[in-house]
């Protein structure tokens, strides 16, 4: 059988995957007869022991009567709830794993698969200081987004084609010498043969489609899935009903926006401003 192999130390879900795939293997249980036991899916058991989904309240409290563990998984359920990632996310990480073409469209800042690792530390340096996260949260996300970064780099590459709001290269983060380094990074990643940035400029107005971050994923089987997050979490979107408009005003703001050559000489001139 051909088993997803989990390593605890890559996140609190993977720890609590972990642990109860541990405990059913102790009892000799498959997923569906443990998903009979707790009345849930196989499928929803498959995906909180491979980190795709966060057990909520009430599967752990499930959890802890079908295995008389007292509270140990509510207590180890509220770790993972606790963790800086949003809900949604580590499933769309999986995906992007192996994805052969990703498309993203960023306001604000630049997508966390193009930024250098002094641009990510400071971006989660500015939530430490806000209190919106703690510091083991930020390396937890400085851990999984160097892991992401270097998946990337699998053979073959994936096609990356980014949209970056103007805002993403004028506003300023980290200090001048890290936003210096960071604008040269896209004008590197624009070279390269699997990558594409574009910049959709401010009067693009009305005409620029998305008001929230939007990622396309297309698969190997050439399967598309649409990601998009709001403050509290993120939310994978499969029905091609609702997809394929995603990808149509994509498509459109991929026209609207400035050309690649054009994007890099706006990238060059925002870069004077820096030492």
């Amino acid at each position: 059988m051909n088993r997803k192999k989990l390593n605890p130390e890559d996140s609190p879900g993977a720890a609590f995957g972990q642990r109860l795939r541990r405990l059913r293997d102790g009892r000799g249980w498959t997923q569906d007869e443990l998903a009979v036991r707790m009345r849930y899916t196989g499928t929803h058991i498959s995906a909180i022991e491979t980190g795709r989904r966060s057990p909520t309240p009430r599967f752990t409290a499930s959890a802890d009567k079908v295995f008389g563990t007292g509270d140990q998984f509510e207590r180890h359920g509220r770790a993972v709830r606790h963790t800086a990632l949003l809900e949604g996310f580590p499933e769309y990480v999986q995906i992007e794993s192996d994805a052969t073409e990703i498309r993203l469209f960023e306001l604000g800042i630049i997508p966390g698969l193009l930024q250098t690792p002094e641009y990510a530390a400071a971006i989660a340096s500015g939530a430490v200081r806000r209190g919106a996260i703690t510091e083991q949260q930020a390396e937890e996300r400085l851990t999984l987004l160097a892991r992401r970064q270097a998946s990337m780099e699998r053979a073959p590459r994936p096609l990356v084609h980014a949209v970056l709001d103007e805002s993403c290269i004028r506003r300023p983060v980290g200090g001048p010498t890290v936003m210096n380094a960071q604008l040269m990074r896209l004008v590197e990643l624009a070279e390269l043969p699997n990558t594409i940035v574009q910049v959709a400029p401010y009067d693009l107005g009305e005409r620029r489609p998305f008001d929230l971050p939007v990622t396309l994923l297309t698969r190997t089987d050439r399967s598309q899935i649409a990601y998009a997050e709001s403050a509290q979490q993120g939310r994978l979107e499969r029905d091609m009903r609702f997809v394929q408009p995603m990808l149509t005003a994509y498509h459109q703001l991929q026209v609207e926006s400035m050309p690649q050559a054009a994007s890099v000489g706006m990238i060059h001139e925002v870069r004077k401003g820096t030492p």
